[in-house]
């Protein structure tokens, strides 16, 4: 008989607001069909970190199952990130935009596959002011949105809808910043100004058409306006990398970023206050992810 291997099961049991017994249910079956020794961690939002990095120490697991969202993911991601280990995402979260990138499915049963058993492939990691972004972060309006969003008292889609109508309708001045990357400074207007580490956000809406998550570089999307034009070419997907007067993409290792004014930020989904600064710098191949067998 194989030797049992070592799985940590960390899920977060508020994330998405839904109830989680049967996805708890089908991990734990899987595992014993499997021949895995499963470890059961549900987080209480104190000392996680901690906790998971005994854990960890105690059991020295091959794979740790992440059910919950972006936020969920990167704190497992930071708690680990000393450690050779597989993390393999389970989305269960209002934001699971890393699991769209990865092109993991749709289904329960398919993403059970692909986390016990799925291809690996080292993805990058985004460091922002020092702090660990795996997906996607911004300054400006969708942080705005984000900051509405838990602030507000409606969850799930129609809270994101509610709040995205009221964060559009009472926009104040755009703010003014500064991009110094690839030995180049530019200086412009700007609504929103994206560090992206991947293509889509957890919507399934392109805001990256050129990035992938393991090259090496993050982009900065430079969002100039608001019209009804760009957030038409932001919701179709059809933004360029060509330059023009309302988006412009630049690919880089590092970037300093400033702004006049305190600008909203978010990282991963997650307010994180108001910047005038982002010191960005990209860290290559820091974390192993299990995904289907293919590349990404």
């Amino acid at each position: 008989m194989a030797q049992q291997e070592i799985f940590l099961f960390v899920i977060n049991p508020i994330a998405g607001d839904n109830d989680k017994s049967d996805l708890i249910a089908m991990v734990k079956a899987y595992a014993k069909d499997s021949n895995v020794n499963l470890i059961y961690y549900e987080t209480t939002g104190k000392d996680d970190e901690e906790v998971i990095k005994k854990l960890f120490t105690k059991h020295s697991p091959q794979r740790i199952l992440v059910a919950g969202g972006d936020g969920t993911i990167k704190m497992v991601a930071e708690a680990t990130l000393d450690y050779d280990v597989v993390i393999g995402i389970l989305p269960a979260g209002s934001a699971n935009g890393l699991s769209v990138d990865l092109n993991l499915p749709d289904t329960i049963e398919a993403n059970l596959e692909v986390a016990f058993k799925g291809a690996v492939e080292p993805i990058d990691i985004v460091a922002i002011n020092g702090i660990k972004s795996l997906h996607l972060s911004d300054i400006g309006v969708n942080a705005e949105l984000i900051r509405n969003y838990e602030n507000g008292k409606i969850r799930g889609k129609l809270g994101y809808a509610i709040q995205a109508l009221t964060t559009l309708t009472s926009l104040e001045e755009p703010f003014y910043t500064t991009i110094v990357a690839n030995g180049k400074t530019i200086e412009t207007e700007a609504r929103m100004v994206v560090i992206a580490n991947a293509n889509k956000y957890g919507t399934g809406v392109t805001i990256n058409p050129v990035g992938k998550i393991n090259d090496g570089k993050f982009e900065i999307i430079i969002i100039k306006n608001l019209d009804i034009s760009v957030i038409g070419k932001i919701l179709s997907g059809n933004i360029t990398v060509d330059e023009n007067e309302d988006v412009e993409i630049i690919s880089a290792n590092k970037a300093l970023v400033t702004t006049n004014v305190p600008v909203s930020f978010q990282i991963d989904g997650e307010f994180c206050g108001e910047v005038k600064e982002l010191d960005v710098k990209i860290m290559h191949h820091q974390m192993k992810v299990a995904v289907p067998h293919q590349t990404i």
